[in-house]
């Protein structure tokens, strides 16, 4: 449920005009342009969780992030949302653009109330108070504007959001060509007190769960260019999504006033066991994946994906069966050995990468690249930019 206090209320309307970047003393319709990576990006992932409802790993781990990094540019309006109920990526003609691009790191949050509900911020990137592609006509405030938004590889010339221009993180994307950058801690905590038990799909109890690293460090760094096209927005809502979608298309302005559109970038997307849009997310694959250091510690980076089988996970050369410790979490299969589930997209070690998944790598970057929304949960027709299936 989203809600704010009427404190955060008030921060939000006078930071809307203390930070309007970009404005112009008008009193027509305005879209202030922020960005948050949600309450998950800021406090991570309890285990066991807080209540019934919280986001948690189906498998018992608790993540932390000490960094979430990413690169924003390209946030434009289009017109006619609504062209194609059937093909979401078609919208009329762009009227309004700014380019950034903006570096950020999400777990920073900021001083505007995200979109999600309590505890969430968002930090404000600029405001667009007209058509700036159609002759700087006001917005219209009978229509809706089809929103989009690009995710890019760092570059020394981002415009520093939440961070510094030589954050050595950041300077590690740049040299990677990296586009998201998570940087954190993962801590098993399935048999922590007042957790459920859990349960394994080793039918046998052969195999060891506690050779598992029980603390992984984790960066996670991705190549992939994405731009999101068209996203829905659940501000518009009740109002009904065309074409079955969950909610309705584009941005509403309103005369004389300021609306948010928030670019939100999900953490949980390169977790899921499947390709199906919120699927469980687990990190036991990872742990399996994790080399010691000389000093002993648990770190694991995408490198470690390549190669992997995402069907059918070993530890070694053992099988990897699945782990559920979540209250209410089934496997979603009955594989002993734990595997995730690309749906259509075959599975092909020697495949075109643009046409089938040839391993792990391959497919968490195709989950991870779905991670860009709008005010939340708003869901955005994905358009990659590096070798991947549609």
């Amino acid at each position: 449920m989203k809600r704010c206090s009427i404190v955060q209320t008030a921060l939000a309307a006078s930071l809307l005009s203390l930070l309007a970047c970009g404005s112009s003393d008008s009193n027509g319709p305005k879209i202030q342009l922020a960005a948050s990576g949600e309450v998950l990006a800021l406090g991570g992932y309890a285990y066991p969780p807080a209540s019934a409802d919280a986001v948690a790993f189906a498998d018992g781990w608790e993540i932390h992030f000490t960094k979430f990094l990413t690169t924003i540019d390209k946030i434009t309006l289009s017109t006619n949302p609504d062209t194609s109920p059937t093909d979401q990526s078609q919208v009329g003609r762009k009227v309004a653009e700014l380019d950034g691009p903006w570096a950020i790191d999400l777990h920073q949050g900021g001083p505007l109330p995200g979109k999600g509900g309590t505890g969430e911020q968002a930090f404000p990137i600029a405001v667009l108070d007209n058509q700036n592609l159609n002759g700087g006509q006001a917005f219209d405030p009978t229509v809706r504007y089809a929103f989009g938004f690009d995710l890019v590889p760092a570059t020394a010339a981002a415009k520093f959001l939440q961070m510094q221009s030589n954050d050595p993180d950041y300077q590690d994307m740049i040299n990677n060509g990296w586009v998201v950058l998570y940087v954190g801690t993962a801590t098993w905590k399935g048999d922590a007190p007042g957790a459920p038990a859990c349960t394994s799909s080793d039918s046998t109890n052969t195999f060891d769960f506690t050779k598992l690293p029980r603390v992984v460090n984790f960066r996670l760094g991705f190549k992939t260019p994405t731009t999101y096209i068209n996203c829905q927005n659940p501000d518009n809502d009740p109002a009904k999504g065309i074409g079955g979608e969950d909610h309705e298309r584009g941005v509403q302005v309103k005369a004389n006033d300021t609306v948010i559109a928030q670019v939100t970038v999900h953490t949980d997307h390169p977790f899921w066991e499947s390709i199906v849009h919120d699927s469980p997310a687990h990190f036991d694959q990872l742990a399996a994946l994790a080399t010691m250091d000389a000093s002993g510690n648990f770190n694991v980076t995408m490198q470690q994906t390549v190669g992997v089988d995402y069907t059918a996970f070993k530890f070694g050369s053992l099988p990897l069966p699945w782990r559920a410790c979540a209250a209410g979490y089934t496997v979603p299969n009955q594989n002993p050995q734990m595997g995730f589930d690309s749906q259509t997209i075959p599975h092909n070690p020697v495949g075109d990468p643009a046409t089938s998944m040839r391993d792990y790598f391959d497919y968490v970057y195709y989950n991870q690249s779905t991670q860009g929304h709008l005010n939340s949960d708003g869901l955005c027709f994905v358009q990659r930019h590096y070798p991947s299936p549609p």
